[in-house]
């Protein structure tokens, strides 16, 4: 049965010596797999459109197993993502977080939405980290997490200075910080963009100017956060890192 979807590739993998099996994230039946056969070789009519990032809609045969691909129309190509090394890893960590986060077959098209306006925003030249971060924080629901950002984790209270406690799962404010000798203290601005990360439209983004001193804190109560409650490890994201700590040298 032929069936269409609108998709963005999130996965390659070679199959043999001309085959590649291509993951899409599509709107209508969330994440497949779809055989595209003959896609390595550079006349194939699958060649463009099985490209990473490429975002596009999609003609395939459904299986019980691995669907087939047929054919594709490419709407964007992000070239600018794929032409970009450092872009390039901040999109493939986000795309590999939300391969790792999601089932096959389960429709969401919330996360289509927010996948798409991520990466076009990349595309256009937002500032990767802050993408990165706002979309991680927006997958914590995916993955059954939900920090305690409306106020302190502890009383309750939403007015206060607050720090972030990975003991009591979210801000804990200055009234409660002995709950939590461990709490990682951080600026106000960090606690804002946390929130505001978690809870926003992405569709009403506008640009964002982030101290270097907020985005590392941004970083590591992030990061942290996700190491201890997702349970998983990413190579992507070591990548990342190893790439933003060459950025001085380019």
């Amino acid at each position: 049965m032929l069936q269409k979807c609108e998709g963005i590739v999130i996965r390659t993998n070679h199959y043999g010596e001309s085959n590649k099996i291509v993951t899409i994230y599509t709107r209508e039946f969330g994440k497949i797999g779809l055989m595209a056969r003959g896609a390595k070789k550079p006349n194939s009519r699958l060649s463009a459109i099985s490209q990473l990032f490429t975002y596009g809609y999609f003609l395939f045969i459904k299986g019980s197993g691995l669907g087939t691909l047929q054919q594709g129309e490419m709407v964007e190509s992000l070239r600018h993502v794929r032409e970009d090394l450092f872009k390039t890893a901040y999109a493939t960590y986000i795309v590999d977080l939300l391969d790792k986060a999601t089932e096959d077959r389960k429709p969401n098209p919330f996360l289509f939405e927010l996948l798409y306006k991520t990466i076009h925003y990349l595309n256009e030249d937002y500032d990767p980290e802050i993408l990165m971060h706002i979309f991680e924080m927006k997958m914590l629901p995916v993955l059954g997490l939900y920090p305690h950002l409306n106020g302190c984790s502890v009383c309750g209270e939403a007015d206060g200075e607050f720090a972030f406690s990975f003991k009591e799962n979210g801000f804990i404010c200055h009234r409660c910080l002995s709950e939590d000798p461990h709490h990682f203290p951080i600026s106000q601005s960090t606690v804002k963009l946390l929130r505001v990360f978690y809870y926003f439209d992405i569709n009403r983004l506008g640009i964002i100017s982030v101290k270097d001193e907020t985005k590392r804190q941004l970083k590591r109560v992030i990061r942290t956060y996700y190491d201890e409650n997702s349970g998983l490890t990413l190579k992507s994201r070591r990548f990342l890192d190893q790439m933003d700590n060459m950025k001085d040298l380019f």
